[in-house]
């Protein structure tokens, strides 16, 4: 479209001032922006600017179109967007001026787009499409690339390529079969072109092949193959919008040397031909293109392989190719040839080739390695063909006399399979008769089971008939066995058995009777040693015992929780584990086999597993003693009780008479100073011998009666407070030199770290300074322990450390960290109960007993003692010499002699007055 001129002619016209009548010379001027030359749907600003008018301001103004006022145009600035019906002049004027002169404005449409397409139309799936936007006029143009009814602006992405003015479509598709158009943009005015005229893109797929062999696959070697391409001649008719039609009426015709189409009115309907002696054909196998060569001739649409061989096997597929487009048809699906060796017949028997006269024989034919071929067979009875005869199956009814027998599968004129080999028919006149037997070689156990075997000759194709007790009742199997489940003894008596085959039914002789004797099992009985109860690593024996005849007619098997073991040796009924594992541990029972019968299985035995065995030692009544007092240590090992010895140690040395505290009990009776030391004991049992982790140690604290060497303590009581000081001192009545202060803290045995000859002093008590503390002599003697304990809390409960005489007072006080006298009120409990509440702190038993023994401690607001253990003992009385004299002279004045002697016996063995024991208390601390 060519441009249009529009003419705007301004006019002046000349006003006069209403201001004195004086005339006043103003000339108007029209000014566009923003040229005068414009196009098409841009905007144009006219403005009336009065030239001479000086900075008056009190214009009015007015502007015609054609000559004709504007209506609502009384503005100096006045708008007008050009539209092609737009041509019209254009002028102004204002009241104290002239008209302005005339101004033109020329109008011209946009650049014009045009969009070309290559190559020509229609494409084809798969080819490569460009499409260019070319504009007349101007430079520095971007393009815009539009598809589909609703104009999508398209981007660069794998297929679309957009370079200036070209957009490519790489391997093109059906869906890209759509209208296309364009346009370009630029900075500069004009600032865009016309939109393109849309191209409709038609995408049509490539004509298709398919390809045929003759004849089916699987063909057989040394046969003759032919492969047909067959590429279509035509599309399917199609309209634009893509729905096919298949009406023709009412269109007009058009044809081309390529082309046909038919179009109507309002839409173009394609239909495509192409000739097909354009089509040039090519052949691969397994993607390797073929060529003609000995075997393989090429000839235009077909492909013969002569002699096939079995390295012809694979797929193989067509395409076309042609010089003009389409270049290319698809490619035919794959087809696979399946190549064989000739097959060869097989003829089966049923039910043997060895038949009873008046029996029914079939015989089948068998293809071999054929596949799912269709057959058709030929019979051959003694080489001559059987007429009539056509299927797989060919059925004898009463067999007569001897033959042989062959056949054939055909499947067209050209392919058969080799005949089979000849079989040969026997018959027989005589009736067969079974034989009888059974698996038991004695008689069977209750329980069990006896399986009968009908032994035939021929053994092939025979149902079997069992009958028990009579002939009036049968059971048929299709196996020549048959179980008898043996419940009681009553399952025991005759069985007969025959055999049939064929329809209708050929039987046999019935067999001679068998006698099954039936006997009520035994039941096993399973022990274990050396007990249930195990440990890990010790060796355990599990014996079967079954009461019967005798055992070594038996072999044995064992079950763990569901799983069978099978004992190596047949003559020994033990099953020996050693070193037991955790994963030993379930229930165990056993069973007899004898032949193929067993006995009752035995109820199970559950072995338990556990970890290391460990002992355990206590001591009764009591490990604090006196001199000459009894004590027991009892031995035993957690959880398990049978079959133990034990070892007794003192201070890690095996004793000397371990021997006698075996059974778990060790006696010292009575007890003297040497036997103060850490006792442990072990336990073991079985062959090889097993042994259990050494028991924690137990300490005996023996006391003289009257000790020649005494620990002293400062200050003078059991429990301490932490981070005080404290002083232990041995001191000998004759002679302390040679003495020192031991301790035995936590299972240790160590000396004072702050020994000043026989004196050890500890500046600041902690709590791993409690222990037991003793004097010790050069050559290991010990003498006078006692129990020391250091509390981190802020009350400890105060008694002295020397013994109390029974029937003297006893004094408990309960100390404070902090001496604060306020702090007085105190309960004091012995074994957990409440025995007195006292306000100064302070409590008293006026006379000691044996009935006061037990564990003491104090509470206040502040806190809580350790606990102490108080123990009572009764210690020998000193006799007065002058009561027994009169005692004996009042009684048997002739027993002066006797008197005289038991006196110096008395002075013998009563110690001086300084060495008397005492009625002592001795306090031991529990944390």
């Amino acid at each position: 479209m060519g441009s249009s001129v529009l003419f705007l002619v301004l006019l002046l016209m000349p006003l006069f001032t209403p201001y004195g009548g004086s005339q006043v010379e103003a000339n108007p001027v029209v000014k566009v922006a923003p040229d005068q030359h414009v196009f098409r749907g841009e905007t144009v600003t006219l403005t009336c600017d009065i030239q001479g008018g000086g900075n008056d301001t009190r214009w009015t103004y007015s502007w015609y179109k054609d000559g004709s006022v504007i209506p609502n145009s009384a503005e100096r600035v006045y708008n007008i967007t050009f539209n092609v019906s737009d041509r019209a002049e254009y002028s102004c004027e204002a009241k104290r001026s002239d008209f302005s002169a005339a101004v033109t404005l020329t109008v011209s449409d946009l650049p014009r787009s045009t969009l070309t397409v290559t190559p020509d139309r229609p494409v084809f799936t798969g080819e490569t499409v460009t499409l260019k936007c070319v504009i007349e006029t101007y430079s520095d143009w971007r393009y815009e690339w539009y598809k589909g009814r609703y104009s999508v602006m398209l981007q660069s992405s794998d297929r679309y390529a957009v370079n200036r003015d070209t957009l490519t479509i790489r391997r093109v598709i059906t869906s890209d079969q759509d209208q296309y158009w364009c346009r370009g943009q630029r900075d500069e005015r004009p600032n865009s072109s016309q939109s393109s005229s849309a191209v409709y893109l038609t995408v049509k797929d490539l004509p298709r092949s398919s390809l045929t062999v003759t004849p089916d696959s699987p063909v057989f070697t040394g046969e003759t193959v032919t492969l047909k391409c067959v590429t279509e001649t035509h599309s399917n008719w199609t309209r634009r919008n893509d729905q096919t039609y298949g009406r023709r009426y009412d269109w007009t015709y058009y044809q081309t040397p390529e082309w046909t189409y038919y179009q109507t009115p309002e839409w173009r309907y394609d239909w495509t031909y192409y000739q097909t002696y354009e089509w040039r054909y090519e052949w691969y196998k397994d993607s390797v293109m073929l060529q003609s060569s000995d075997r393989y001739t090429v000839n235009r649409d077909t492909l013969t392989i002569r002699g096939v061989i079995t390295s012809d096997q694979g797929q193989y597929w067509c395409r076309g190719r042609r010089d003009k487009r389409p270049n290319s048809s698809h490619s035919s699906s794959a087809v696979y040839l399946t190549v064989i060796e000739r097959p060869k017949a097989v003829v089966k028997v049923s039910p043997d080739e060895r038949v009873f006269r008046g029996e029914t024989v079939t015989l089948t034919c068998d293809i071999q390695r054929a596949g799912d071929i269709q057959w058709t067979y030929s019979w051959f009875k003694d080489g001559s063909v059987i007429r009539d005869v056509t299927e797989r199956l060919y059925s004898i009814t009463s067999v007569s006399d001897r033959a042989e027998y062959s056949c054939r599968g055909e499947r067209s004129d050209s392919q058969r399979s080799d005949t089979s080999a000849a079989v040969t028919l026997t018959v027989s006149d005589l009736k067969p008769k079974p034989e009888l037997t059974s698996d038991s070689a004695g008689a069977a156990l209750t329980g069990n089971t006896v399986t009968l075997i009908c032994r035939m000759n021929p053994a092939t194709g025979w149902d079997f008939y069992w009958y028990k007790h009579t002939l009036n009742s049968e059971t048929k199997t299709q196996t020549n066995s048959y179980r008898v489940k043996i419940d009681s003894v009553s399952d025991g008596g005759q069985y007969w058995c025959r055999a049939g085959r064929g329809k209708p039914v050929y039987y046999t002789q019935y067999s001679d009777a068998l006698w099954v004797n039936v006997t009520v099992s035994p039941k096993a009985v399973v022990t274990v040693r050396p007990d249930e109860r195990v440990f890990r690593g010790e060796t355990v024996a599990l014996r079967c015992d079954i009461k019967w005849g005798g055992d070594t007619e038996w072999t044995y098997r064992w079950e763990r929780e569901g799983t069978n073991y099978q004992h190596n040796s047949i003559s020994t009924q033990e099953w020996t584990i050693s070193s037991v594992k955790d994963f030993h541990s379930g229930k165990y029972s056993c069973r007899g086999q004898m032949g193929t019968q067993h006995s009752q299985r035995s109820d199970a035995v559950t072995l338990t597993v556990s970890a290391e065995a460990q002992a355990a030692v206590r001591v009764s009544p009591q490990p604090w003693l006196t001199e000459g007092d009894s004590v027991t240590l009892i031995c035993e090992v957690t959880g398990s009780s049978t079959g133990w010895t034990f070892s007794w140690f003192r201070d890690d040395d095996r004793l000397s008479d371990s021997s006698r505290g075996a059974g778990g009990s060790y006696t010292l009776s009575p007890a003297a100073l040497q036997h103060t030391g850490v006792y442990t004991c072990r336990a073991e049992r079985g062959r090889p011998a097993y042994y259990t982790k050494n028991s924690s140690t137990q300490t005996l604290w023996i006391t003289g009666v009257s000790p020649s060497v005494s620990l002293v303590v400062t200050p003078n009581r059991s429990q301490h407070f932490s981070s005080d000081s404290l002083s232990l001192s041995c001191e000998d009545q004759r002679n302390s030199a040679g003495w020192t202060v031991r301790r035995y803290t936590d299972r240790n045995t160590e000396g004072c770290s702050k020994q000043t000859g026989s004196t050890c002093r500890i500046v600041s008590l902690s709590t791993s300074d409690s222990g037991v503390y003793w004097c010790q002599s050069e050559s290991g003697e010990k003498r006078h322990p006692l129990n020391i304990t250091v509390h981190n809390g802020d009350v400890i409960l105060e008694s002295s450390v020397d013994p109390v005489i029974e029937g003297d007072t006893l004094t408990l006080h309960c100390l404070h960290r902090s001496t604060n006298p306020s702090i007085l009120r105190a309960d004091f409990y012995k074994d957990g109960s409440l025995v007195q509440n006292q306000t100064t702190g302070e409590m008293s038993i006026t006379t000691v007993s044996k009935s006061h023994e037990g564990f003491y401690y104090c509470k206040t607001e502040r806190g809580e003692s350790l606990h102490s253990w108080i123990s009572v003992r009764v210690s020998e009385g000193q006799i007065s010499v002058s009561s027994i004299l009169s005692f004996l002279l009042a009684a048997c004045p002739y027993l002066l002699s006797t008197v005289v002697l038991l006196f110096k016996c008395y002075r013998a063995r009563v110690p001086s007055a300084e060495d008397q024991s005492q009625y002592a208390v001795t306090e031991e601390t529990s944390t």
